[in-house]
């Protein structure tokens, strides 16, 4: 099942608001009706009780009435007119219109099926929403990426809320099977990041993600434990990602140089100061060294691997090259340029 993006108002929402106002107003009716119970005549004549003037006032909003309760004085009939009659034709609109509601909804939300079907492509499929799966769609935006080419496909209600509430399109199921991955137009796909919670699960994901694309979309796999790496690679994943073993580097390094571990959350953490970013070379860039830029270069990227700036390829930039550098990420005061 495909979930969008939540809207400001769901059609839950918008049918409790009109109940709201029919029982509202059925409330409002027995009201009048029992404040001027002695005006009206009732064919067993013992007079009305609070139940008839519910049942009085809900048979003749619904309906026409059946005539076994009718208004007999000045009054009565006055109220009915001025009152009641109008009632019935707003408690009938408010029926007409609640109907009309669900129809929309579901004649939009087909529509929209129809329509993100039709333009999903090039984009990038999340398989798994926890911390891992969050931080890669934060870290996608940060670098440009439109929310409308982001697939979230999920299994666990909770994530799937999340994820709509996020403006993101999510895909209900388990990334392993092909259906749901089908779902997702895995094969129109630019990458598939796998972020689930096991490494079982990760190994299968990839095997599926490649036999349904023969290897031509992109598969960055997270491992929770680097033995799984290898298995991962073979399963079909271009790059593998080691939490735990990243996580232990990190810790060795807050124990024997401190500093760094600030310059690696500043680079990781969005707003801080400092961020990696990637950019293609320009014409008047190729021949030079990339040293010789006023933007701190790091890296570069050469027909899809990282050559170095300590590496004698990397000593001049060549046509087609990426430029890995690392950019001001500070919030810009407003009215500055960025």
């Amino acid at each position: 099942m495909i979930h969008f993006p939540a809207q400001r108002r769901g059609p839950l929402s918008a049918l409790s608001l009109r109940l709201a106002a029919a029982l509202g107003l059925v409330l409002a009716v027995v009201t009048a009706v029992y404040l001027d119970r002695d005006g009206y005549r009732d064919v067993n004549e013992d007079g009305l009780t609070l139940l008839d003037c519910f049942y009085y006032a809900v048979v003749s909003l619904s309906t026409t009435g059946y005539g076994d309760i009718t208004p007999a004085t000045p009054s009565a009939r006055l109220i009915n007119v001025l009152f009641v009659t109008p009632a019935r034709v707003l408690f009938l609109i408010i029926l007409v219109g609640t109907t009309l509601e669900v129809l929309t909804e579901q004649y939009r939300t087909g529509r929209r099926l129809t329509r993100w079907r039709r333009s999903v492509k090039d984009h990038v499929i999340i398989c798994g929403y926890g911390t891992k799966g969050r931080s890669a769609v934060s870290a996608l935006l940060e670098n440009g990426l439109d929310k409308s080419r982001i697939v979230v496909v999920e299994r666990s209600p909770a994530s799937l809320r999340q994820a709509t509430s996020a403006g993101l399109v999510a895909i209900e199921g388990s990334a392993t099977r092909s259906s749901v991955l089908n779902e997702a137009h895995v094969r129109n796909a630019k990458a598939v990041i796998i972020a689930t919670d096991s490494d079982d699960a990760s190994v299968l994901v990839a095997l599926t993600v490649r036999q349904l694309t023969a290897g031509q979309v992109r598969i960055i796999a997270a491992a929770r434990e680097a033995e799984n790496a290898p298995l991962l690679k073979q399963s079909g994943a271009h790059h593998v990602i080691v939490s735990s073993a990243t996580a232990g580097r990190l810790l060795g390094l807050s124990t024997s140089a401190p500093p760094l571990i600030d310059v690696v959350e500043d680079l990781l953490t969005p707003g801080q100061g400092m961020a990696l970013a990637m950019r293609s070379a320009e014409r008047d860039e190729v021949g030079r060294s990339p040293r010789e830029l006023e933007a701190l270069v790091i890296a570069l990227v050469r027909r899809g691997k990282v050559v170095t700036l300590s590496d004698r390829a990397g000593a001049v930039i060549e046509t087609g090259d990426m430029l890995v550098y690392v950019r001001d990420d500070r919030p810009q005061p407003a009215g500055t340029p960025g």
